[in-house]
């Protein structure tokens, strides 16, 4: 089943993902202290995550990524919330050779930049709900079809790689 290297994997596969799908425009620097998806490079810091938390039991594990801030958050917005995914197997699956797992992402408590505020506020979420919502609805949705053959990314950070895994 799912181990915290593999939790950390699907983690790592996620950003390969939205690296590879955007054509190489958008990419993910690792640093200690975050996570950035950068616009080509810095200074251009969409968004900025602190480093993800992770969570386990017997049948699920979550990653969730508290958003710290970028050009996309809204100043009001900076450090309030999260991207996560979750990965748990069904109930019923404990003990059979094969599982069947689900995935979710969700994001929450994320405070959009381009909606604007005061006045502005009715236009500007209208203008994400047509963009960046919807655009970030289908990334999720070819992420969460791509994981159907299971070729996860080697972690970058490697921090809850088990000892007996080869690197």
């Amino acid at each position: 089943m799912w181990t915290p290297e593999y939790l950390e994997r699907l983690a790592r596969t996620y950003w390969c993902f939205l690296s590879r799908i955007s054509l190489g425009l958008l990419r993910v620097l690792y640093t200690p202290s975050s996570r950035e998806v950068v616009f080509l490079t810095r200074p251009f810091v969409l968004l900025r995550f602190r480093p993800p938390e992770y969570e386990f039991d017997s049948d699920s594990g979550t990653v969730t990524w508290p958003i710290e801030r970028g050009l996309l958050v809204a100043r009001g917005g900076r450090g309030r919330g999260y991207l996560r995914l979750t990965v748990s197997r069904r109930p019923d699956d404990h003990g059979a050779r094969e599982v069947t797992a689900t995935v979710c992402s969700e994001v929450v408590q994320f405070y959009p930049a381009i909606a604007g505020r005061g006045w502005f506020f009715r236009i500007g979420r209208f203008i994400y709900n047509q963009t960046q919502l919807r655009l970030h609805v289908v990334v999720t949705h070819a992420f969460l079809r791509s994981l159907a053959d299971l070729e996860l990314e080697r972690s970058v950070v490697g921090a809850l790689v088990s000892p007996a895994s080869p690197q």
